[in-house]
């Protein structure tokens, strides 16, 4: 039998990056897209976020795409999410997302980093923590990527 595992740190905004995830709701959020992740045979290590954004931390086996999975969890999550009570204010996710190949070693700070997203965004904007890890990657920054 094969052994692979393929890390990603996923981040994808809502529409607008307007705050639609409220603190005390975002929990139900996380569930629905964790049950999301698990149908597509994927572990989902960590999930947090803030109002206008997540973070997530998921290992893909070798047959699924990265795009079909974000794709699955936006349609999905999106239609649930606007169902809900939950999210009065919700209205879908943003058309980009970013995602960034990790090292099983660095797992662990992922993780972390992922936890304390209500203590990183104390001092810093979605915006500024997106454009960071964007220019950390090589990629060149352009304002589309936060439609």
């Amino acid at each position: 039998m094969s052994a692979t595992i393929s890390l990603f740190h996923i981040v994808i905004n809502t529409h607008g990056r307007r705050m639609t995830i409220p603190d005390e709701t975002s929990e139900h959020m996380y569930r629905y897209i964790g049950a999301i992740i698990k149908s597509h045979n994927c572990r989902l290590f960590r999930i947090n976020g803030i109002a206008n954004h997540i973070h997530m931390l998921v290992g893909l086996p070798p047959t699924l795409a990265l795009s079909d999975l974000v794709r699955d969890v936006k349609q999905g999550s999106s239609k649930w999410a606007k169902q809900q009570t939950y999210f009065p204010d919700f209205n879908g996710w943003g058309k980009e997302y970013g995602a960034f190949s990790c090292s099983i070693r660095d797992k662990d700070a992922i993780i972390s980093y992922i936890n304390n997203q209500r203590i990183h965004h104390a001092q810093r904007t979605f915006e500024q923590e997106y454009q960071d890890m964007i220019e950390r990657t090589g990629l060149e920054w352009n304002e589309y990527r936060l439609t």
